[in-house]
């Protein structure tokens, strides 16, 4: 089981218990965390994404840290590549590999996805993975909306494939397996990446 760890600043007290949090992951073989602080200013979000890459770096781990933002602002701080929304036009993927490819020789791309036709769309532009949500369900404070359920989650993995498909939207440690037995090649959270019970799926 992969795991996708997306932060969310405002669920810590202190901004240094982010990073703190980061180390957590990092040590504990989070596949990846993405940084979604969509609300920051550019040269807030940039000294950010520096500070969690190098605190991933120096835990010496191989968690891959994701910038959701533009592609010249993760280049310019290290990241390992970008997460892009579903409502991306066909060549951006294209675009943003070839920004990234500056400086990595490999860049993760991964892409949020909703319904079956933007999971194959993302499929097709060459993403190295995508986010299939919501799986269980969605928050939009204060309304928790129902998710799309596990069937649909296992026919966006077949037609994803090969590409990965990680679950989003309610994952919990008591429904992870259910993800993967679905197909799914990870699981991905804010609020479980949090928490302390995420250990538990290691």
């Amino acid at each position: 089981m992969q795991l996708y760890a997306i932060t969310d600043r405002r669920l810590f007290s202190r901004p240094e218990e982010l990073l703190e949090q980061v180390i957590l992951w990092a040590e504990s073989g989070v596949d990846y965390v993405q940084i979604r602080e969509k609300d920051l200013p550019v040269h807030t979000l940039t000294a950010l994404a520096a500070q969690i890459v190098g605190t991933v770096r120096a835990a010496g781990s191989r968690t891959r840290v994701l910038l959701n933002g533009a592609a010249e602002v993760a280049a310019a701080t290290g990241c390992d590549g970008v997460h892009l929304t579903s409502s991306i036009a066909d060549d951006v993927i294209t675009s943003v590999r070839a920004t990234l490819r500056g400086t990595l020789a490999d860049p993760v791309i991964s892409v949020s996805c909703h319904t079956i036709s933007e999971v194959e769309r993302a499929r097709d532009g060459g993403a190295t993975l995508a986010l299939f949500a919501p799986v269980f369900e969605k928050r939009v404070d204060p309304e928790v909306l129902p998710g799309q359920g596990l069937a649909a989650l296992g026919e966006a993995c077949r037609m994803g494939a090969p590409m990965p498909v990680f679950a989003l939207g309610g994952v919990t440690v008591s429904n992870a397996m259910d993800c993967m037995d679905a197909g799914a090649a990870g699981i991905a959270a804010i609020r479980l990446f949090a928490a302390e019970g995420w250990r538990d799926l290691r």
